[in-house]
């Protein structure tokens, strides 16, 4: 590509911004060209081909003029030898924020040998305490600025699409590192759409046989069941537009890397994946869901316990959608999704979804709650002594899948899966965890050391006389009560 033709490229992206903010972006690629000129990609293309196509990808989610330009920039600092007085006085402290942001993420390598499930010697001490603190330096750059993470995962996204151009060890690495570590953020950030790519994109690398197994396996059946669905959709969009409905329905089929992860679940049997192509129903509003969700029962038999309400008990992530499972025609068990336009871009781009333009206004202050994971993140991270503990523990609880569990009073707790009333208790505070003797679960008096499920309501019953003791450890999931627990035994 020519060179006066990087703007021409990113311009059609970024026509939501508005042209007060278009000279600064053409600026910004001006420097960018400058400072990276001959440097090229081991696939051979100019290096600032990746930077704009960096941009690229982060304008699809709508960030804001300044993270737009900090994505031409983001390697300015760690491959050339250009003045960071200079990019501030050009492009101001925000962009600068971002992009020094961006170059201590960039220095963080997490070697192989620190993933899971890869068995470590635990003696190489240095090396491994050495890679627990790359991924807390991690965390403390997402809780200062989520834009910063945001942009990371589109860097990491574009670097995917080049990775059969290195070295068998490097791309080995950095295919595990996204699937251990990126893609499991971008799912807790809520980016659906973002975490699939991510580990499509990396899983050929990682498990190159099982991937061209599965896409001889999956292939047909997939194209069977577009097939089937097809006549399943026009079904029911006769019978909606009856109820003077006009939805958006769209079929989609399961990602690579999930579908595979799901049939490991099921001894790898396709015909027990019942979501491998779902129906996707869009409708404006909330209202017109549940009146889709009755449609579609009253074509077709509801499975028991296969309908899951997300819109009125949304995933901790964001994520609102209803979902349910019917035996639909010719007895075939189909996945039906149902939710508003707003809903499916939360789905696909999660906490990113905050900064869409409307109207050119713009606020880059996330809503509280979102961040609350990160900020408990970065509450434990900074206590955690061992490496290994550190680990451990971002595997099982903040990267984990999770469920959500109510108080008496529908306060929301989001905890990992498999958690109990005692995990519950220590995060309504360690006075209350502290005090556990039992818990009412839907009303029942329950174990200390049941495993809660999604949408449960939980009761702690205190006693003065009650305190924690070292079976506890055995059960518990997080590591917030882990620590509390220890703080008490010694």
């Amino acid at each position: 590509m020519k060179p006066d033709n990087y703007f021409i490229k990113l311009q059609p992206h970024i026509t939501y911004l508005g042209t007060k903010n278009l000279d600064r972006i053409k600026e910004a690629i001006n420097f960018a060209k400058k400072w990276h000129a001959g440097q090229y990609r081991l696939s051979g293309e100019p290096y600032i081909e990746h930077v704009v196509d960096v941009a690229i990808a982060v304008a699809q989610i709508h960030l804001d003029a300044d993270a737009i330009t900090a994505c031409i920039l983001h390697d300015i600092f760690e491959d050339t030898l250009a003045n960071k007085g200079e990019l501030r006085k050009l492009f101001g402290n925000d962009v600068f924020r971002l992009v020094d942001g961006l170059t201590k993420l960039d220095r963080i390598r997490i070697s192989s040998s620190w993933l899971w499930p890869r068995k470590t010697n635990y003696r190489e001490v240095d090396r491994y305490e050495n890679q627990a603190e790359t991924l807390r330096k991690m965390f403390v750059a997402m809780s200062k600025d989520l834009r910063v993470i945001i942009i990371k995962l589109s860097d990491r996204l574009c670097n995917l699409t080049t990775l059969k151009y290195l070295p068998k060890p490097r791309r080995d690495r950095i295919a595990k590192e996204t699937i251990d570590i990126y893609a499991p953020i971008a799912n807790r950030l809520g980016m659906g759409d973002f975490k699939g790519q991510l580990e499509d994109l990396a899983f050929p690398f990682l498990f190159p046989d099982d991937y061209i197994w599965l896409k001889r396996l999956a292939v047909p059946e997939i194209d069977t069941r577009k097939k089937y669905l097809k006549k399943v959709a026009l079904r029911l969009e006769n019978k909606l537009a009856d109820g003077k409905l006009k939805p958006t329905i769209k079929y989609r089929a399961k990602r690579w890397y999930s579908l595979y992860m799901k049939l490991i679940k099921h001894d790898k049997d396709i015909k027990k994946i019942y979501d491998l192509v779902a129906i996707r129903i869009i409708v404006p509003t909330v209202e017109d869901c549940y009146n889709v969700l009755g449609q579609i029962h009253s074509l077709w038999q509801p499975i028991p316990g296969r309908i899951k309400d997300y819109i009125a008990l949304p995933k901790p992530n964001g994520y609102r959608s209803i979902h349910t499972t019917v035996f639909c025609d010719k007895g075939v068990i189909t996945e039906f999704q149902i939710r508003t336009p707003q809903m499916d871009r939360q789905a696909e781009f999660g906490i990113a979804a905050h900064w869409h333009y409307s109207e050119n206004k713009i606020s880059t202050k996330v809503p509280k709650v979102r961040l609350q994971w990160v900020k408990e993140l970065t509450r434990w991270q900074s206590s955690v002594k061992s490496a290994k503990d550190f680990k451990d523990a971002l595997k099982m609880d903040f990267f984990s899948d999770r469920i959500f569990v109510y108080t008496p009073k529908g306060e929301v707790k989001d905890l990992p899966a498999d958690s109990t009333p005692i995990d519950f208790a220590y995060s309504i505070h360690s006075a209350v965890g502290n005090n556990c003797a039992g818990a009412r679960i839907n009303g029942k008096m329950s174990s200390i050391d049941t495993k809660l499920q999604n949408g449960d309501v939980v009761d702690i019953v205190k006693s003065g006389k009650a305190k924690p003791n070292r079976d506890w450890l055995k059960f518990v999931k997080t590591e917030h009560a882990r620590a509390c627990i220890r703080k008490i035994i010694g």
